[in-house]
């Protein structure tokens, strides 16, 4: 290098020492001004070196350039284990991490796109004669100016019917035709109050009067009445004082105020939802609905695909006036996300219906337009959900931020973005503490002589060809006719079973409607006794596996252990040792969730919540116990030299030896390796889990069970997250499974998870009102072939190589 390190102009961010998680004082340096890509097997330590070490170093000190309450909080949440890091720029980080789903958030809201839209009915709208002009607050269904006042803003409302009550109506009360009532007492302390009240208790539901049937449903009233309970013969039961609570009010009481999960659960099976009946589902007042621009109302604007909105109002865009002006800065911010394949998207969509990877490209096309410059922009997967027709896409809007004076520093797999880089930092060799390395650092061509770099033979395969696979044949067809949903319209389609099927095409098309909604709920249907029209072959599947990638807990008091039940299986461990029979200390004493074992400071958590004024709240190691959860006494009992906190602490593939002779334990950290997760810690809260790693869990929990009869496993995107090694290794578990007679339907963009597959289901052409048809469906080579198809050139490439 021929700049003097850590000079006034030094091209480079220089790290030195990193020891963050399993990275091993890794000293590295990276370009500015360049695309960097981090690479490596998943646990290797990439995200570690790139978010856990330089993003959070760039944090840290913007922390401390601001206010002295922010620099408080710097000891809170704690610095990267970093022994220097130098020439690094202020840094915005763009994960997959998603806040907490609500159903007033949009992609309008996290765009702002909603913002310009109000502005432009409120200034450039056409009123309805007479009508005062409206504030932008007047158009937004979550203020109390602009939200309907029936349904708050939500566009639905909740209630219950006399069929949701009660659902067969042969019954009498006595026998439980108001299926809605609570079990137990309660539910008999009803039945009594309706019998004191002088109703028929044995007559069937459907013959008595409308005018009872009504008003025991439905009263609001709530009378007390004396009650002659029928005496059991073993005991006495005195008179006593009933109020009478109806169906409705007892359910809609449950939902709103009920601290169980489970009632509340229980009773809003006998809620039915629908659109609102004032606004029809618009969600907005009548007033700010007459408002229209180009012929339309808000309501129909947002709910227009972004491309087709951009079209609307492009003819606005001609003049000097404010209509002109904020058209023209609307179509401009939608072309970036049409740009980045988003185009079928309407801005009304709620966000926690948009997957990981949908959101973070539109934080991404938000900060195109943003202006900023002199930025390093770490980005997490930004290819993650998207099909190879909008890779091109992606890589020209990172060029253009490259271009605009900033560096980015890509976490990434995807090998089409990886060959696009000025500059690639490959980690390694392996995961958790046998990763944590920088195997190369430089231009990407330099890799090649890399011998023990794991992602090599994936940019530069030998060209050696591969053992062809011979398709299975299936064992049946299950068909599904008429599918209607969302941009699916009348759609027939047949899932062979016994075979592996790869369903594709570009974002937008329907994949996850068709597979994770109209699939999955069929089947749903089927197994639970239910009548399903539109379906053949249902009776064939004896059990349905969703396999998808939400999180398995929201709080770092879930865990890996906790959801797989490896940690029953550990603290038995613990109870059964000499130590803690003599103290007295059952199985409860070793959970961090009941007060005898657990560190009362963080109420064995072992973070602390920080919230952070003006930023997102974070998690912090407990000053108490360290992180630990335990108390002191908890602590002191051991099993082979190792308290419990230091066991959870262990990787899969350590415990994997630890406690091998532990039955119920060695089969599901046995499961977990071969899904490629050995890397994770058992104690991994999972507020640190990406989806990805979120679904291998799932699946592995899953494949511990014994299995019964035919099984349908459907998964959406499972590859997401993978480095191309450990996508081997998860197609060999999933093909495994159809190896044992089951059957396997995933959602991927991979082409090389398509090209293994016994048969392709290609929607499109195109996305959203473009997209919803079958393009092609059969063997991978002949799906390839297909002329129309968007995937056919992508999936040809594959089967090439």
């Amino acid at each position: 290098m021929t700049t003097p390190e850590g000079g006034a102009h030094d091209p480079y961010v220089r790290v030195r020492g990193a020891r963050e998680h399993n990275l091993r004082a890794v000293d590295v340096d990276i370009p500015r001004d360049a695309l960097v890509v981090f690479t490596g097997v998943s646990g290797s330590g990439k995200s570690s070196l790139a978010f856990g070490t330089v993003y959070a170093e760039a944090q840290r000190r913007y922390f401390e350039s601001v206010a002295p309450y922010a620099r408080r909080l710097i000891h809170q949440v704690g610095a990267p284990k970093v022994e220097e890091i130098s020439g690094l720029p202020p840094a915005v980080a763009l994960e997959q991490r998603r806040s907490a789903p609500t159903s007033r958030s949009s992609v309008g809201t996290v765009t702002t796109l909603s913002n310009s839209l109000r502005m432009l009915l409120s200034r450039a709208g056409t009123y309805p004669e007479g009508a005062e002009r409206l504030d932008s607050d007047a158009f937004s269904p979550n203020t109390a100016a602009g939200a309907c006042p029936e349904c708050h803003g939500l566009g639905q409302v909740h209630r219950v019917t006399e069929e949701s009550l009660v659902p067969d109506p042969s019954l009498s009360i006595r026998d439980g035709a108001i299926a809605a009532w609570p079990g137990a007492w309660q539910g008999k302390n009803l039945r009594d109050i309706l019998g004191a009240l002088g109703h028929d208790l044995d007559r069937p539901w459907r013959e008595l009067p409308r005018a009872d049937r009504d008003w025991i449903l439905f009263t609001d009233e709530q009378p007390v009445v004396t009650v002659h309970p029928v005496r059991d013969a073993d005991r006495i039961q005195r008179p006593y004082q009933g109020t009478y609570m109806s169906a409705k009010r007892y359910v809609l009481h449950t939902v709103a105020d009920s601290k169980s999960a489970s009632l509340r659960a229980r009773a809003e099976r006998h809620l039915v939802s629908g659109p609102c009946p004032v606004c029809a589902g618009r969600r907005l007042r009548p007033e700010a609905l007459a408002v229209t621009f180009a012929g339309r109302d808000i309501a129909t604007l947002a709910a227009l695909p972004l491309a087709d909105l951009a079209r609307t109002l492009r003819p606005a865009c001609e003049g000097d006036g404010v209509a002109a002006a904020l058209a023209t800065d609307l179509v401009a911010r939608i072309e970036v996300l049409t740009e980045l394949g988003l185009g079928y998207l309407a801005t009304d969509r709620p966000t926690p219906t948009l997957s990981a990877g949908e959101l973070q490209r539109l934080r991404l096309a938000t900060q195109l337009r943003s202006g900023l410059f002199g930025v390093v922009y770490v980005l997490d997967e930004p290819s993650a959900g998207l099909h190879p027709a909008d890779s091109a896409a992606l890589l020209t809007v990172l060029d253009r931020l490259k271009a605009a004076g900033n560096s980015l520093f890509v976490v990434e797999h995807h090998l089409d973005v990886v060959r696009r880089a000025d500059w690639i930092v490959d980690v390694g060799p392996r995961a958790g503490e046998h990763g944590g390395e920088v195997l190369y650092s430089g231009p990407v061509a330099g890799l090649a002589g890399v011998p023990g770099s794991a992602t090599r033979r994936f940019v530069f395969p030998d060209g050696a060809a591969p053992r062809g696979r011979t398709p299975r044949e299936p064992a049946g067809t299950l068909r599904l006719r008429g599918v209607t949903r969302h941009n699916l319209q009348g759609l027939d389609v047949d899932f062979p079973l016994g075979v592996f099927t790869a369903v594709t095409g570009v974002s937008g098309s329907g994949k996850s409607t068709l597979v994770g909604q109209a699939l999955a709920e069929s089947v749903t249907a089927h197994l639970a006794g239910e009548a399903v029209t539109g379906a053949e072959g249902l009776e064939a599947v004896h059990r349905l596996v969703t396999v998808d990638q939400k999180p398995i807990g929201r709080t770092p008091r879930s865990n890996l252990a906790t959801y797989t039940g490896l940690f029953d299986a550990v603290r038995k461990v613990f109870a059964a040792t000499d130590e803690a029979r003599a103290r007295g200390y059952t199985v409860g004493r070793f959970s961090f969730n009941v007060t005898a074992g657990r560190c009362e400071v963080c109420q064995g958590e072992g973070f602390v919540a920080v919230e952070l004024l003006f930023l997102p709240g974070t998690y912090a190691p407990c000053a108490a116990c360290r992180g630990a959860r335990y108390n002191p006494e908890t602590l002191e009992i051991t099993y082979r030299g190792a308290n419990i906190a230091v066991v959870l602490d262990l990787t899969v593939d350590a415990a994997a030896d630890f406690l091998a002779d532990v039955p119920a334990a060695a089969r599901g950290l046995r499961t977990l390796q071969e899904v490629g997760l050995g890397y994770l810690r058992l104690g991994q809260p999972a507020t640190e889990l990406s989806g990805g790693e979120a679904q291998r869990i799932k699946l592995a929990t899953e494949l511990q069970r014994t299995r019964r009869g035919h099984t349908l496993y459907v998964l959406d995107e499972p590859t997401t997250g993978l480095h191309p090694a450990d996508t081997e290794l998860l197609l060999r578990q999933l093909h495994g499974l159809v190896d044992a007679g089951n059957s396997v339907v995933v959602v991927e963009h991979d082409m090389t998870v398509a090209a293994g597959a016994d048969h392709v289901i290609d929607l499109g052409p195109g996305g959203g009102d473009a997209g919803g048809r079958v393009v092609a469906a059969g063997p991978p080579p002949e799906v390839a072939g297909t002329p129309d198809s968007a995937t056919a050139p992508y999936l040809r490439a594959a089967l090439r190589r």
